[in-house]
């Protein structure tokens, strides 16, 4: 399936669903579905490599408690058959909405506690909201099964040459951007914006045997993903690249980890928070607890929002260039980023071309950064490049720094 005929199922799907639920949470509904639909073939993929028969797949039950181990062992968690999503599409009319909630549930407590942090609460957003999709279990199992054979012949192969996840993202954002409006936007990055950052940051990059990426407000995760891609051109395998996400908002947190998982990344080079960016520092070592420093920090921040700058005085982040206003948090996430960055790495920050001519405590960071030699190039964007309702008719810039 091409991504024409992708986005013209999924606006045929969502413009049925669009009387049951608000346009802008439809996309948590499908890209729920589609993870756990790719962790269902994952184990069945994994099943078959180890030998498994068919039979002995349809045997796969929680009560069989060293086969579970095996799996939590090897692929991090275990569904059991009858709650594998092939499994619900051959249910027919004997499918139920209590199907996916004790499948979801049943999930949360099959996880191996080295993957706990990974895959944790990674549903939460899609359990709590069943009930959304109908006023009785009748009618939510029928909003459910329209969904779940959409999402069978969506590819989730990590051979397409697209982020899927990203994409189906990028595409409702920009069909809902009236209902959505600015705060579903802000956790997307155009790919042709993402596509920029990501070869000057790996050019920058190319000469690395190992690599740490940096998205302090990863939203998709798909900046990251982009960035990982275009870096694993020039060194030695894709699995010497980590990547560290910090998100505020859950339900975009969760979608960051599932992108991350989705595109094959192994789950010990995934390191993700949920958490303020602003507020509590992050990344830290897990082992010393000391600041960790990446090789490149990226970010496409919420764009002039108000922070809270009380007793950040002192914060390392920010003792060195000033505190950005509490209206306008665009330098503090420039300054977090920056922060954060080894002496030859790189960042590289989406901002509103604002930044660049604010005067006050802005324009006092803004001249410390200059004089400090931080500012390697500023490059301006086109307008109408985001997709949200608010912000089309603005230009932005990319602000960068190297070593």
């Amino acid at each position: 399936m091409n991504k024409q005929q992708l986005a013209a199922k999924i606006w045929e799907s969502a413009n049925q669903m669009r009387s049951k639920i608000e346009a802008n949470e439809y996309k948590d509904y499908i890209l729920g579905f589609i993870f756990y639909k790719y962790l269902s073939d994952k184990q069945i993929q994994f099943a078959k490599k180890e030998e498994f028969s068919e039979d002995d797949i349809k045997a796969l039950s929680e009560d069989d408690a060293e086969t579970v181990e095996h799996f939590k062992k090897n692929i991090g968690y275990f569904i059991a058959y009858k709650n594998l999503f092939s499994t619900w599409i051959d249910m027919k009319a004997d499918f139920n909405v209590s199907n996916v909630r004790d499948a979801l549930s049943a999930f949360s407590r099959l996880i191996s506690v080295k993957h706990k942090k990974l895959f944790d609460g990674i549903f939460d957003t899609l359990q709590t909201g069943l009930s959304k999709l109908g006023d009785s279990a009748g009618s939510q199992t029928k909003a459910i099964s329209d969904l779940i054979h959409l999402i069978k012949v969506i590819p989730m192969d990590a051979k397409q040459d697209y982020d899927v996840l990203g994409f189906i993202y990028e595409y409702l954002i920009e069909k809902f951007a009236a209902n959505a409006g600015k705060k579903a936007g802000e956790f997307y990055t155009p790919h042709e914006v993402s596509f920029l950052m990501s070869e000057i940051i790996a050019h920058h990059l190319r000469d690395r045997k190992d690599i740490q990426i940096y998205d302090s407000t990863s939203g998709s995760g798909s900046l990251l993903i982009n960035i990982g891609k275009s870096a694993s051109k020039h060194i030695e395998g894709k699995d010497r690249i980590k990547y560290y996400a910090q998100e505020l908002k859950k339900s975009t947190y969760d979608l960051t980890r599932m992108n991350l998982v989705m595109r094959g990344i192994l789950p010990d080079n995934i390191i993700t928070r949920n958490g303020d960016t602003l507020e509590e520092d992050w990344p830290i070592d897990d082992k010393t607890f000391d600041t960790l420093y990446v090789d490149a920090a990226v970010s496409n921040p919420p764009y002039s929002q108000q922070w809270d700058s009380s007793n950040k005085e002192t914060d390392p982040r920010y003792a060195r260039f000033g505190l950005a206003p509490k209206t306008k948090a665009d330098y503090a996430f420039l300054l977090h980023d920056l922060f954060h960055v080894k002496p030859d790495g790189i960042m590289m920050i989406v901002l509103p071309h604002g930044v660049l001519f604010r005067g006050g405590e802005e324009g006092k960071i803004r001249e410390r950064l200059i004089e400090g030699n931080h500012v390697d190039a500023i490059i301006g964007l086109p307008a109408n490049i985001f997709f949200w309702y608010g912000y089309s008719d603005h230009d932005y810039c990319l602000e960068t720094k190297t070593g």
